[in-house]
């Protein structure tokens, strides 16, 4: 169906660029011979013009005039960024803000706990929750508390690197001095997170 409507619109073109250069070579031929009924001529030609246009338009469909109706509006905007341009205008081009890999993360979180039958497993957000789980500024207390449920599923390689890491994180702070606020929210995660895989 859509290469017969293509086929159709090529059809219309091509009738319409021959009759183009036909007014064309008539008006350069009537000019040589009779200069003074040009204005007529071009009146004809245009009014020619016209009513294949108006035959073309009744002839298309909704959608072939939806089609149309975007392409002029493209073509519009085109020539009034190139209006722009040419005063010296700058152009702004305003782009969607995307959401951070935190938000992404958190979202994924969320999606897991609210909705598990529209959840899908997303291997980067889990690692992602995985490397930023003791960070308080990066996974804040209220879904952190959502991620220890989440971890109770984690298994094969993932669980025991997790273990793995949360070990050595352990020896690293038992080394050095628990006076830092910071360090010791830290600290208490990885207890609780060792608890609960362990």
């Amino acid at each position: 169906m859509p290469k017969m409507i293509v086929e159709k619109k090529e059809k219309k073109a091509e009738k319409r660029k021959k009759l183009k250069e036909d007014v064309a070579q008539k008006d350069e031929l009537e000019l040589e011979a009779k200069p003074k009924k040009k204005k007529k001529q071009k009146l004809q030609a245009t009014k020619e013009e016209e009513e294949l246009i108006a035959e073309e338009e009744e002839e298309l469909t909704p959608e072939e005039k939806r089609k149309l109706e975007r392409k002029l509006k493209k073509e519009r905007k085109k020539k009034e960024k190139q209006l722009m341009r040419e005063a010296g205008i700058p152009i702004k081009k305003v782009e969607p803000k995307k959401p951070s890999g935190c938000e992404r993360a958190l979202a994924y979180l969320t999606s897991w706990s609210k909705n598990p039958e529209e959840w899908k497993f997303q291997k980067t957000r889990q690692t992602w929750l995985l490397l930023h789980m003791y960070d308080k500024e990066k996974v804040p207390d209220k879904y952190f508390t959502i991620l220890l449920d989440y971890l109770q599923g984690l298994q094969g390689n993932a669980r025991d690197k997790t273990v793995q890491k949360a070990e050595a994180f352990m020896k690293e702070f038992d080394g050095s001095d628990g006076e830092d606020p910071d360090l010791l929210g830290k600290c208490e995660r990885i207890r609780q997170v060792l608890q609960l895989l362990s």
